[in-house]
């Protein structure tokens, strides 16, 4: 595609993983294009992840039963379920929904939305980051689930039944299997699920950093502003409003993550979307560095090796936005990590709070606005941004340029919500 030098570029609201890889994927269809961030490249959500790129991870968090375990999680200290309390009756309405989708059904359906978007994630980001300086983060690897023993996993059997469905394997390691694949863990943990063709990013915030540069060595402009609102003339986005100045456009692709929602209602989408507010420990220069990434079942969260500091991630809590960092669950992840490798010791602490994207149905939104012509949506992505995030730019760039996907966008549309 010959690009014109009287267009408009695109304009990009959000430069994360999902802004950033729809940057570059419209560049390489030939268009020009901004990215506009209040903060900067690769400095929110994309930051503080867990690092991985889950490609099993299209089990939603609403599976059944969990109506029934909630109340419980949330009353003990030793579960990564937290809630400030007087953030609930505005969380009510959305919580409804969300709970609602918590039946073997629509936890089958959602997992099957997902799939696409994240199941070959490994593969989506070599392909994002070939011959950029971000490549050098990208780990092949493998992902591994620690059990207690057997029946901890027999469990979850609902879950992987879910895997399996969608063309999942995984080797399963119990014994002196254990000590020979990863002697790093406490031997509590006897029962191991490893999946192979995964990946981790051994630097998110730099791996996304040097996406943005390389976009902007091939002509994109990044500008750090908040937008406040769009320019909407015979019902199609011509400008973004940011920073008290106006930036023209041909198109707008809103992909600002949690703060994607009142920009989506000046747009006619009205989202259930809350923040789902996750937090990470990094150990720096620990004394011990695991083979491969590791969810903790029994604590639910993940150890992820990175570039001389291991990440620990994994808390759910509902607060909103706009309220402090909790204590609790920083000390959660300090006991949970104590438990899971005793004799682990290290240099120096970071603590960080950040975001989760949480449409309530737990599927993001990846489309065209159904009511004003040339604007585009890319959040929603839940625990998953991360991995999917090239994929959903590819997606969007291809609807952009007037491609059609190989991929049914319909359980994506932003119209759904209508």
């Amino acid at each position: 595609m010959e690009k014109s030098s009287n267009a408009k570029p695109i304009a990009i609201v959000g430069a994360g993983i999902v802004g950033v890889s729809t940057a570059i994927w419209l560049q390489r269809a030939g268009h020009d294009v901004i990215l506009v961030d209040r903060a900067g490249p690769g400095e929110g959500t994309s930051y503080g992840n867990g690092g991985v790129l889950a490609s099993a991870a299209i089990v939603p968090v609403t599976v059944p039963g969990l109506l029934k375990k909630a109340p419980g999680m949330l009353f003990s200290r030793e579960q990564p379920l937290f809630l400030k309390w007087s953030y609930l009756p505005r969380l009510a309405p959305w919580l409804r929904r969300y709970l609602a989708h918590a039946t073997a059904d629509e936890a089958r359906r959602i997992a099957t939305a997902l799939h696409p978007i994240i199941g070959d994630s490994l593969a989506d980001h070599q392909a994002l980051s070939a011959g950029t300086d971000a490549a050098r983060w990208l780990v092949p690897s493998d992902y591994v689930f620690l059990y207690r023993d057997r029946a901890a996993f027999a469990a979850d059997a609902f879950g992987w039944s879910i895997r399996r469905s969608h063309g999942f394997e995984w080797d399963e390691l119990e014994g002196p299997d254990l000590r020979a694949y990863d002697p790093v863990f406490a031997p509590a943990n006897g029962f191991w699920v490893r999946l192979k063709d995964h990946g981790r990013i051994a630097d998110p915030g730099r791996y996304v950093k040097d996406l943005a540069a390389h976009a902007e060595a091939n002509g994109a402009r990044i500008v750090r502003a908040h937008v406040d609102d769009f320019v909407i003339e015979n019902g199609r986005v011509t400008g973004l409003r940011a920073g008290g100045d106006t930036i023209p456009c041909s198109g707008v692709v809103l992909t600002t993550g949690v703060w994607s929602k009142a920009l989506a209602a000046k747009l006619g989408v009205n989202v259930p979307l809350e923040s789902e507010r996750g937090y990470h420990l990094e150990l720096w220069e620990p004394s011990a560095m695991p083979r491969s990434p590791a969810m903790i079942a029994a604590a639910k969260f993940v150890v992820t090796p990175m570039e001389n500091r291991l990440r620990l991630a994994g808390i759910v809590e509902f607060g909103g936005l706009d309220a402090p960092p909790s204590r609790a669950p920083f000390d959660l992840l300090m006991r949970n990590i104590r438990a899971a490798i005793p004799d682990l010791t290290w240099k120096e602490t970071k603590e960080w709070m950040g975001h989760r994207p949480a449409p309530s149905d737990s599927i993001p939104l990846i489309g065209p606005a159904p009511k004003i012509a040339g604007a585009w949506l890319g959040f929603g992505h839940h625990h998953v941004g991360l991995t999917g995030g090239p994929k959903t730019g590819r997606l969007l760039a291809q609807l952009i340029s007037g491609s059609k996907p190989n991929i049914d966008l319909a359980p994506y549309a932003p119209a759904r919500f209508d």
